[in-house]
Parts: C-alpha cells; sequence; structure tokens
C-alpha cells in the first residue's frame, strides 16, 4: 500500500488560519463522501487542495445511505451495465483500503411467487453482477431451492416462498468513511474544515471563478479563500451553487427521499442482510447490525426543506407493511421502532426524461465561468467520480503547472493509520481488544465490534487515554475517551457531531445518547468553554435530532 506523510491530526484553529493565508490550486465546497474523495485524490497527486463543508462533514446524504458499499445489483434492471460493473469493482477496492470499515456482508434475495424476480432471471442476473464486478471463489453466488433458503432465513413466510439467490456485499458506516477519507486528505497536506460556509464566489478581470467568500459559523469572522480552480460536490445543495454562479443548464438535481426504520434486534432478528420484494415492485434492505436491524429504504421524490428531512406516517407505514408483508413470523409495529434516519439523493434529471429514468450515474458540469460541479452517484462509486474530476480539473491547467503531480494513487492508500490490513488481521485485533476491555471491566462483546467496526486500529489511542480517566464506571469512561479522541483527532464540534457522525449512536444505540449526553455535554464545556448560549443551542440541537429519529410527522418540513 502507499505509504501516507507522517501521522497528523484535523486541528480546527490551525485549519483556519493556514486557509485564510494561502493559495490553493483546488477549492472543494461540500465535505460529504464525493468532496472528501475528490480532496485526497487531489492532495495525494500534489495539488495544494482545501475543502470547506458548511456543517459538519458527511451530515447530508453521506450520513444517510442505506450504509452498504455494493454493487446496485437492482441497476442492472434499467441495464447500466457500466455502474454496475464500476461499483462491482470498487466495493473490493474500499474493503482493501479499509477492511475494518468495509465488512463483507453475505445478501439473501428471497424469490417468491409474486415477486420481482423469477428465479431464471435471477441467476442470470447475480451470474452477471459475479462476471461484471469479478467475483470470485466464497463469494460467488449460489442459487437455493426453498428449503435452503429457510435454513438460511426462518423468518421468512413458507406461504409464498420458492427459492433464493445468495451473494456477497459490504456493509459499511458512511459517515465514518467519509470523515477517514478527510483525515489521509489532510495527512497529505489538504487543509479541510467543517462549519464553515461558502457564501458567495470571487471572480477575475476575465470573470472566471477565483476563490470564495466564507463564514465562520464559530466565530463569525469572514474571510476569503483563493485558487484558479472551484468544485462543487454539495449534494443537494449543488443547484443552489450552481445557480450562483450562473443559469442552470437543461440538466438538473431531481431529489428523491430515503428512509431507514432501526428496530431492536430481537423485534427483527434476521440471520443476515436480506434483500425482499415490496407489492409495488421496489425493493427494500434488512440488516443486521450490532443490537438491532435496520431496513430501507424508500426512494420518493422530494421538494420540501434540505436542511430538515424528517420521516413520515407514510414512509414507516410502507415499511412496516413490506417487513410483516415479508418475515411472517416476526410482526413488527410502529412502537417496535428504536430510531429513524431519511436524507436525500441528488440524482441528475433532464427535462425530456421521466422521473422513473433518472439515473444513479454521476455527472459533472462546468460551468462558463469555471465553476466545476459534480452531482449523482452511489456511495460505492466515491474514488472514481473523484479521479474524473481531478481529470476534468487537470484539464483546466497549463502542462508546465502538470509536470510534478503524479497520477491517482487512491486505490493504494489504506484509510486509517495505522492500518489493519485484511480480515484476519481485524479478527486478530478483535481478540486482543476484547481481553483489554474484559480487564478494564467492559466484557459486552458488542463494545468490541462496535469500537473496531468504528476506529479499526485508532482504538488504542482511546483506551491509552481512558487509563486517565477517573470515573468508576468503565463505559463511562470508554465513552469520554472517545469523545477525547474524536475532539483532538477528527475535528469534533458539536454534540451532534459526536452521536450522529462520529459514533452513529443516534441511529443504532439511541439509549446511549440519552443516557451519556449531560456527561458529553459536561466535557464539551470544559474543552470548548461553551457560553450559556451555546450550551443551549447544543442541548436544543441534539433534542431535535432525537425527536425527529423517534418521531412520524403527519408531512413534511416546507423548505
Amino acid at each position: 500500500m502507499e505509504k501516507p506523510p507522517p501521522f497528523s491530526v484535523l486541528n480546527r484553529a490551525d485549519q483556519l488560519t493556514r486557509l485564510k493565508s494561502e493559495k490553493y490550486d483546488l477549492i472543494i465546497i461540500g465535505g460529504g463522501i464525493t468532496g472528501a474523495g475528490i480532496a485526497l485524490d487531489a492532495a495525494s497527486r500534489g495539488l495544494k487542495t482545501c475543502l470547506v463543508e458548511k456543517n459538519d462533514f458527511a451530515s447530508g446524504t453521506s450520513n444517510k445511505s442505506t450504509k452498504l458499499i455494493h454493487g446496485g445489483l437492482r441497476y442492472l434492471k434499467q441495464f447500466e451495465i457500466g455502474l454496475v460493473k464500476e461499483s462491482g469493482r470498487e466495493r473490493a477496492i474500499v474493503h482493501k483500503l479499509a477492511p475494518h470499515l468495509v465488512i463483507p456482508e453475505k445478501m439473501l434475495l428471497p424469490l417468491t411467487k409474486e415477486g420481482t424476480y423469477g428465479a431464471f432471471l435471477t441467476s442470470i442476473g447475480l451470474k452477471v453482477y459475479d462476471v461484471l464486478a469479478n467475483v470470485e471463489g466464497e463469494d460467488r453466488r449460489k442459487m437455493l431451492d426453498k428449503q435452503e433458503t429457510l435454513d438460511l432465513e426462518p423468518l421468512l413466510s413458507e406461504d409464498t416462498l420458492l427459492g433464493g439467490g445468495y451473494y456477497s456485499e459490504y456493509r459499511t458506516d458512511d459517515a465514518r468513511l467519509t470523515i477517514e477519507l478527510l483525515k489521509m486528505a489532510g495527512h497529505y497536506g489538504a487543509q479541510v474544515i467543517n462549519y464553515c460556509k461558502m457564501t458567495g464566489f470571487l471572480y477575475s478581470e476575465k470573470n472566471k471563478v477565483n476563490g470564495i467568500e466564507c463564514l465562520d459559523h464559530n466565530s463569525g469572522e469572514r474571510f476569503t479563500i483563493n485558487s484558479k480552480r472551484l468544485v462543487s460536490a454539495a449534494g443537494p445543495w449543488v443547484d443552489l451553487l450552481r445557480k450562483k454562479d450562473g443559469p442552470l443548464n437543461k440538466k438538473h438535481l431531481y431529489l428523491t427521499k430515503g428512509v431507514h426504520l432501526v428496530f431492536p434486534f430481537q423485534k427483527l432478528p434476521v440471520k443476515q442482510s436480506i434483500y425482499f420484494d415490496v407489492p409495488d415492485g421496489r425493493m427494500l434492505f434488512a440488516i443486521p447490525r450490532g443490537r438491532v436491524t435496520y431496513v430501507g429504504t424508500t426512494d420518493t421524490p422530494y421538494t420540501s426543506s434540505l436542511e430538515r428531512v424528517v420521516v413520515t406516517k407514510d414512509d414507516i407505514n410502507y415499511i412496516i407493511q413490506a417487513i410483516n408483508n415479508t418475515f411472517k413470523t416476526s410482526t413488527v409495529t410502529v412502537k417496535d421502532v428504536a430510531s429513524t434516519w431519511a436524507g436525500l439523493r441528488p440524482l441528475i434529471h433532464e427535462e425530456s426524461t421521466s422521473p422513473s429514468e433518472v439515473s444513479r450515474k454521476d455527472e459533472i458540469f462546468v460551468s462558463q465561468r469555471g465553476l466545476i460541479s459534480i452531482a449523482g452517484g452511489k456511495l460505492t462509486g466515491y474514488r472514481k467520480m473523484a479521479q474524473r474530476v481531478i481529470e476534468k480539473v487537470l484539464d483546466t491547467m497549463k502542462a508546465k503547472d502538470k509536470t510534478d503531480l503524479k497520477k491517482s494513487i487512491t486505490r493504494n492508500i489504506a484509510l486509517t493509520i495505522p492500518s489493519l490490513n485484511n480480515v484476519d488481521e481485524v479478527t486478530i485485533y478483535k481478540k486482543e481488544l476484547s481481553k483489554k476491555l474484559q480487564d478494564i471491566g467492559i466484557k459486552d462483546a458488542y463494545e468490541v465490534d462496535y469500537l473496531v467496526t468504528t476506529y479499526g486500529k485508532q482504538t488504542d489511542l482511546i483506551l491509552d487515554k481512558l487509563k486517565e480517566l477517573t470515573n468508576k464506571d468503565p463505559n463511562k469512561k470508554l465513552i469520554r475517551a472517545e469523545l477525547w479522541f474524536c475532539i483532538n483527532y477528527e475535528m469534533m464540534n458539536s454534540l451532534t457531531d459526536f452521536f450522529v457522525r462520529r459514533t452513529g449512536r443516534l441511529y443504532f444505540n439511541i439509549e446511549s445518547v440519552i443516557t451519556y449526553k449531560n456527561l458529553i455535554l459536561e466535557d464539551c464545556i470544559k474543552t470548548f468553554q461553551w457560553d450559556k448560549k451555546r450550551i443551549e443551542n447544543e442541548i436544543a440541537t441534539l433534542d431535535l435530532l432525537i425527536e425527529d429519529a423517534t418521531t412520524f410527522y403527519d408531512e413534511e418540513v416546507s423548505s
């Protein structure tokens, strides 16, 4: 693997100081998975790079996906062969770069009497899927009869089941993947900053973009950043920035909403991930994760607030009906939902295209004044999307300015320092960590899996800090040590950064948010010296997120 520069941390004060004083080869607007991927690709090639995000990193679409690094089997139905091929092959690459974070996951596709997929077409489709993705050995698809399928998943309804397809995908944490990419971009010299809003573009005498005006949300300070090249990777906000720069062309964003419901595992104890039919012809995933099983996603047109996307009663009824239609031996109700999340997909729409034909492909737009924008695409394809954007950036540069730049090397850059290099190393490290946690009084096996899949071998830093803390309860010491790590190494700036993006607790362990929020608040007050107004805002924001994760609304929040 490519050896990164010496270890460094994302220190917000240092990043801000440098942003205000240096001139860059490239400014990236948007700190989601796409922007993070572009930042790493650019910085590792030798481009002087900065990235600004108006909220927290991964606070938009990149924290609201189904959290799968997958090839997109359903896109075969739309004959998007190129998209499936690229996504399928990228799965294995991203797994190699972060095997603790991108985890092999067997997927069961039940075949039913009234289902979308028949046995013959499923067999052919999964075979094509394997060929496109270069899948080998035990990961290749298997076709199962009815009894073999029930043996794998006894919760399925026997009445309609015909058999199943069994194939391989990968599970991840989308926000953690984004943050690790940004940290690695920092190792290669990129400056990245959150809670820094781009408020306007700067233009040269030739009317070409050459910088941005910014507002630091923490201090209220305004400043400018200069660069000859700008990329907008702002997800659902891409069109808003394009309009700031000039008129849109015929293509524009088409937003759809995706909703996921989280259940305690005992309420929906699936034995592995399931990709199952909904009567209207769509498909949903049911994915076990630690103490929970989550189910999603919906895919409905969206025109309401970009800043607050909520789960409606229609959303939840749709998913629950689909679950109970498929898993006859495990009936769930609204009362069983522990948490939820809802997010937006920024797809590309043309005036001549119907909504059902909207592609999941990414697309790059270059404005007359030089703003490069990218939208669409999938979590799985972030690395290839970044390469395409950087190639477009390089097209704008003179030959002499590109002499010292490398070709893309992100295929070989491990995403954490120190890294775990394969599944065997992850397994060994989990065993070592289990012994260490038991020695300090933490015996829940869930904590081992949680720490390794969240931080990888960086967990060692957390355990070293834990030794300095004096709480009698080892679980309190552990979460305080996690907080210390996220503040000092990952530019954590708020309670919601910690409970949502850095740890995923709001979705997958919401009880821990309620249990520890005051403890975490106390440490944040001491560390950041928050005043009374900031404390009130932090509490109110976290409480609203908890409410949105556990409340089902009659209608969307208006724009």
